[in-house]
């Protein structure tokens, strides 16, 4: 299959793309930066240098593609983490799940993909009984604390994903709190941890396993129920990726 990766270069696509094409697929990635162009050919990956803010050259792009699968994995966040600077970087990045996702969801139907695979959260619940299982609410994204901004770009994400159309079937992946390479965290930091090799191994079982919906992507540590992911994605938190891979 012919997979369009937005978001080919972050922590979790630079593992991503390397299981999709392991499994034989077709995969073209998006940076911002040309400078990572070489990096992304030397892996196999159709490289393309384009601003999903931008939503004519977005169109254009995934309509040369054709592809008949779309993953999101869009973050708008610094490689090191800062905290005197985390509420702009969580700002950024909603914007991102609103308006990037927005153009995304329209670039994929317009060039008839079939389905549409994206990165969400799976610490965005609102305040209530444990472990969350995904028909639990999301906060309600009100007011200007860091937390709220995240819940209102989070829900405007899944809102674009799971109504995209009858054309389309929306994933919604709700990852725990990333850690491993590249991430902000070396080890589990915080309720709902989730190795990035596991999160990509999740995206690439959504590909062909699973139904339109959400799932919960992370640790059993009582956080969150990820029963559904096992079940119907055969999700495995512990998985690890070989070097060899």
């Amino acid at each position: 299959m012919k997979i369009f990766v937005a978001g080919a270069t972050g922590a979790i696509g630079r593992r991503l793309t390397p299981l999709l094409i392991a499994a034989g697929h077709f995969v073209s990635g998006t940076t911002r930066d040309a400078d990572r162009v070489p990096a992304l050919k030397r892996s196999g990956v159709q490289a393309i240098v384009v601003d999903v803010f931008n939503a004519r050259a977005l169109h254009d792009a995934v309509a040369r593609v054709k592809p008949d699968i779309v993953i999101h994995q869009l973050t708008d966040l610094p490689q090191v983490f800062d905290p005197a600077h985390l509420a702009e970087a969580i700002k950024q990045n909603s914007r991102l799940r609103i308006e990037g996702t927005r153009n995304l969801v329209s670039a994929a139907r317009v060039a008839g993909a079939r389905r549409l695979i994206a990165q969400s959260l799976a610490f965005a619940y609102a305040d209530g009984p444990e472990p969350h299982a995904e028909t639990d609410p999301i906060a309600s994204g009100d007011g200007n604390q860091p937390s709220a901004v995240t819940a209102h770009g989070v829900r405007a994400l899944e809102e674009a994903v799971l109504g995209s159309g009858p054309e389309i079937e929306g994933i919604v992946l709700r990852y725990g709190r990333l850690y491993g390479p590249e991430t902000w965290a070396a080890t589990p930091n915080g309720r709902a941890p989730l190795h990035v090799d596991a999160a990509a191994q999740a995206a690439l079982l959504a590909v062909s396993r699973g139904k339109p919906g959400v799932y919960n992507i992370a640790e059993d540590d009582g956080a969150v129920s990820v029963a559904k992911a096992r079940k119907e994605l055969g999700f495995d938190p512990a998985y690890r990726i070989r070097r060899t891979e």
